[in-house]
């Protein structure tokens, strides 16, 4: 197709039906996969699990094809792949914009925007943009990536598209950037978030499960989706993680990746069916 007839991919994203946006009130499920894109392809202890595309693109069909799996997160080579196949009619889009802080890169934490921008989100008839934001004091990158966090806010805002931020405090340890996932760090790292741009009006927040969701939930008061993490760990636990922080009001849904299109049994539609049982709803 990108051979032939490059120009199908702006054809199939015009006519793709359009998420309804009734569809917000209920709790959401969304797929996501935008992890290859700043090199990161393990799962579950495999360092190469999303490495094969082909392999990857029937794992998003497979889950995107399931009740209730409301909508799906990805870069614009994924976003559409699965737009010519069909796979996000009716689905909920977001593009993920920030991808250039490759893991292990000196540049890791001056994470450039190197994917979607606003106006490509806004033509190819997404419904918003996500940003990755690693904030740590000691790495002078960061305030780049603050900056580019607030200018997308500020661009998506003005087309009434959600900006969804995926908030960490960070600190590099033997050339590693690691997140902190505890509560205190999360809640210092929601507010700056919380913030970022002219109007909060279409700002989202994306958190890990962390202790004391409550406190930690209790430092903003915009719409969150739990992330997942890498995976590998027991799932028994990970579900009830979930199921728990999903009863806190403001959380209005998963968005999950990798634990999901490579779970340990390798059975991606149960891991789906399971996590969108936990939303409490049917379909």
């Amino acid at each position: 197709m990108r051979l032939t007839d490059p120009d199908a991919i702006r054809r199939a994203a015009l006519a793709r039906p359009k998420f309804d946006a009734a569809g917000l009130a209920r709790p959401l499920f969304i797929l996501a996969a935008d992890h290859p894109a700043r090199g990161a392809v393990a799962a579950g202890g495999d360092a190469t699990a999303m490495g094969d595309r082909h392999e990857l693109l029937a794992r998003c069909v497979e889950a995107l094809s399931r009740p209730g799996v409301d909508g799906f997160l990805g870069t614009p080579d994924l976003v559409e792949d699965l737009t010519l196949l069909g796979a996000l009619d009716g689905k909920l889009v977001l593009g993920s914009m920030n991808r250039g802080g490759i893991p292990g890169a000196s540049f890791e934490l001056d994470d450039r925007f190197t994917c979607y921008d606003a106006r490509g989100i806004e033509e190819g008839g997404l419904d918003g943009g996500k940003v990755l934001l690693r904030v740590d004091p000691a790495d002078p990158g960061t305030a780049e990536t603050l900056s580019g966090t607030a200018a997308a806010v500020n661009e998506l805002a003005e087309r009434r598209l959600l900006a969804l931020i995926e908030p960490f405090k960070s600190v590099r340890e033997g050339g590693r950037v690691r997140n902190i996932l505890e509560p205190d760090a999360q809640i210092w790292v929601n507010n700056i978030a919380s913030a970022l741009g002219r109007t909060s009006a279409y700002t989202w927040l994306k958190v890990p499960v962390v202790p004391e969701m409550e406190r930690m939930m209790a430092s903003t008061t915009m719409p969150t989706l739990l992330l997942g993490g890498e995976g590998g760990g027991d799932p028994d636990a990970m579900y009830a993680s979930w199921q728990q922080a999903l009863r806190i009001e403001h959380v209005r849904g998963l968005i999950i990746g990798r634990t999901m299109l490579f779970p340990a049994d390798g059975d991606v539609a149960g891991a789906v069916d399971t996590a969108v049982s936990l939303l409490g709803r049917e379909s």
